[in-house]
């Protein structure tokens, strides 16, 4: 009975441990379970409050907007205002003029800057990715000045052409070392078989190796966009004049030193959003990957 008495113990024990093995390599326990869904939770809550609190504040009256109700004599007078009493449609062409231009060039930039250091040696070419990497230490106040005589100098201020420039100095450095990394990723048996077949560098990269970089390409251009569409500071410093202003510059006529128009202010965020968004459900499905795929090398 004894000897039976121990294996029975034995075994409980060895039952208890394969349960918590069990559980050790991937189940969570149910209060381990209900924190993490509460902290999700919270964590959601926390970053959509803000987008929402800007829609409701554009659709309410104007003595109602700084107003802490969710929801008062809800009206749509502030997006009719925005779009009959200013020069909205100006500031959306010139921010799509502006971010397109950015978009295309600065993909295209670092796609080859980034393949160009990633498969060939030549002179140069760690001074060229240090200065890729220093120039993303500066903060973003310390290059208004010098880029604004820069670009007085070069007679490119009040022209969309300064704000691209200035633009693709912001996002080609991040981009090009990001689209590096992504290319160090393919193999170059690729490039050889190019070769093999007759094609030139240059055919190579467009035809064989392009195609497998969607993902990272997805992510250049989501940042250049967003560079592109959602800054201020070089946008306001740069341009004026309702006929020059982009979205970002716009925004800011809406809140002066004497004046406040939040209800229009909010319905303007609101509608520079819709193509950002637009913009990020095209790209979404590869901007994971690309993210990535670009971070496993430097």
């Amino acid at each position: 009975m004894t000897t039976d008495t121990v294996t029975t113990g034995t075994a409980t024990t060895d039952t208890a441990a394969a349960d918590v093995s069990v559980r050790k390599r991937g189940e969570r326990s149910p209060l381990a379970s209900a924190g993490l869904h509460a902290t999700l939770i919270v964590a959601s809550v926390i970053a959509v409050f803000p987008v929402l609190w800007v829609l409701l504040t554009s659709i309410k009256p104007a003595k109602h907007a700084i107003s802490t109700d969710f929801v008062k004599e809800p009206t749509f007078d502030n997006y009719r205002y925005l779009v009959e009493s200013t020069s909205f449609f100006t500031w959306f062409g010139n921010s799509v003029l502006v971010a397109g231009i950015t978009t295309v060039l600065g993909v295209f930039i670092a796609a080859t800057t980034g393949y160009a250091v990633s498969r060939f040696k030549f002179p140069g070419m760690k001074p060229l990715m240090w200065t890729l990497l220093i120039t993303q230490m500066f903060p973003m106040a310390i290059l208004i000045v010098p880029l604004y005589n820069l670009m007085g100098e070069l007679g490119l201020l009040n022209q969309p052409l300064g704000l691209i420039i200035t633009y693709l100095t912001i996002a080609v450095p991040f981009c090009a070392w990001m689209m590096k990394g992504f290319f160090d990723t393919i193999p170059v048996e690729i490039d050889e078989s190019g070769r093999v077949d007759g094609l030139n560098p240059f055919g190579t990269f467009w035809r064989l190796i392009l195609p497998l970089a969607k993902p990272g390409l997805a992510v250049t251009g989501f940042y250049s966009f967003i560079t592109a569409w959602g800054e201020v500071a070089y946008a306001s410093a740069f341009m004026v004049g309702d006929e020059h202003l982009t979205l970002a510059g716009g925004l800011q006529t809406f809140v002066t030193q004497y004046t406040s128009n939040w209800g229009a202010m909010s319905a303007a965020s609101v509608l520079i959003a819709i193509p950002a968004a637009i913009f990020f459900l095209f790209a979404q499905r590869h901007l994971v990957a690309g993210m990535t795929a670009g971070a496993t090398k430097g």
